[in-house]
């Protein structure tokens, strides 16, 4: 059974002005995992960036720039891994019809889903699916 050190449940406005403050509480975050034994500096990176990419994502396109919407966040760490979650209350989208790889149409990642091009590549596992309400983006982060 997994043993949760850390759950943090956090809800900003519609805007992306909030983005700097989720990328402190990332770098803070980083520092303090304690089974987390590679370069912290560059973890505390790609939280920032996965968290900002799914955020900015979000606001924009889920919630249509509805400055009367929130995007929920929630980060929990485990022993074994770092697990960010990112709520909307958007239609939804099929995540596999987004770009996997580098290697698919150039032309479909400058037009969208370079973001989620990003967080698979920082992330072990990237998940999204509906729930009551709209929808959540979850990734994944293991520690090994």
């Amino acid at each position: 059974m997994k043993n949760t050190q850390i759950e943090l449940q956090i809800k900003v406005p519609n805007q992306t002005r909030y983005l700097s403050l989720i990328g402190r509480i990332s770098e803070e975050l980083a520092a303090q995992l304690q089974n987390y034994n590679e370069d912290r500096e560059a973890l505390a990176n790609h939280i920032n960036v996965v968290l900002t990419e799914a955020l900015v994502n979000a606001i924009r396109h889920a919630n249509a720039d509805n400055p009367d919407e929130e995007v929920e966040i929630r980060i929990t760490v485990t022993d074994e891994e770092l697990v960010l979650q990112v709520f909307d209350h958007g239609r939804g989208f099929d995540l596999n019809s987004i770009s996997q790889t580098a290697k698919d149409s150039q032309d479909e990642l400058e037009d969208h889903g370079r973001g989620l091009y990003i967080m698979r590549s920082l992330m072990d596992s990237v998940d999204y699916y509906p729930i009551k309400g709209g929808n959540v983006l979850e990734m994944h982060k293991q520690f090994r």
